[in-house]
């Protein structure tokens, strides 16, 4: 079916997060993408131009697995893709699916589970790279403070290179919900320039907070660390830059954290 003048631009304007709020719906661009997303999350459209559709019969033919209905598969013009794509180059076919809204309420976090905690995340890179480490180490869940960077954004999803189906991002009032959680006798661990040194913490499970790329921890969630934690540089007295990129940072404890987890 051709795509519509509506369609179009309904899909245009997923770019931005009002109209993704507003329309309930996010888009997702680029085969590997879509082939992790449309076992879990509603399809709308799928939508190709017809160079994509006769390059790739085998790749629509896996998606079409996911019994694509006739109505849901658009064909756009090559100019008409590139209005509605985000990336540079666009990759021939994108998706548009229904957004999954945060559960109400704290979240369940079982004994030993380890989540992660994102303070005020501002860079889509950033947060998609923090996605993908966490899918990779086995973290499911993670809370996300109200005014960290939408993990439905373009260059979130793309950077997530998938992970958004497997892993939860629960944006909520993160100082209470971290406050429920610390109440509960779970641990909240937070990274700060000087807190104790990760390597000498029995860090298994818990919350890991991990903080603005530009200031760190707010002073509100700061109240809520139980643990305070540092990722010494080696040597310890060599001169060196002055933090970490925040997502290497959330690699570096995750890696430490499923390390003490693996110790008997």
């Amino acid at each position: 079916m051709k795509i519509t003048a509506s369609q179009r631009k309904l899909i245009a304007s997923l770019s931005t997060a009002k109209g993704r709020r507003e329309e309930k719906l996010f888009v997702a661009e680029g085969i590997r993408c879509l082939s992790e997303l449309l076992p879990v999350f509603p399809l709308r459209y799928l939508v190709a131009t017809a160079g994509w559709l006769e390059a790739h019969p085998r790749e629509l033919a896996d998606l079409a697995g996911h019994r694509i209905p006739d109505d849901m598969l658009l064909v756009a013009r090559n100019d008409e893709m590139e209005r509605m794509s985000t990336m540079t180059t666009p990759q021939g076919v994108l998706g548009v699916f229904r957004l999954q809204e945060s559960p109400d309420g704290l979240p369940e976090i079982s004994e030993g589970e380890l989540v992660v905690a994102l303070d005020r995340i501002q860079d889509p890179g950033n947060l998609g790279t923090i996605v993908r480490t966490a899918d990779w180490f086995g973290v499911k869940t993670i809370l996300a403070s109200s005014d960290t960077v939408d993990v439905y954004n373009p260059k979130v999803l793309q950077s997530t290179m998938g992970a958004i189906a497997r892993v939860k991002v629960c944006y909520c009032d993160l100082a209470a919900t971290l406050s429920c959680i610390a109440a509960k006798g779970i641990p909240v661990y937070g990274t700060f320039l000087n807190g104790n040194n990760l390597y000498e913490e029995d860090l298994r499970g818990g919350v890991v907070v991990m903080g603005n790329e530009g200031n760190g921890i707010s002073s509100a969630i700061a109240e809520t660390v139980t643990n305070r934690l540092t990722i010494p540089p080696f040597p310890e007295d060599n001169k060196t830059v002055e933090s970490l990129n925040v997502g290497i940072a959330t690699a570096v404890v995750l890696s430490y954290a499923r390390l003490k987890g693996s110790d008997n």
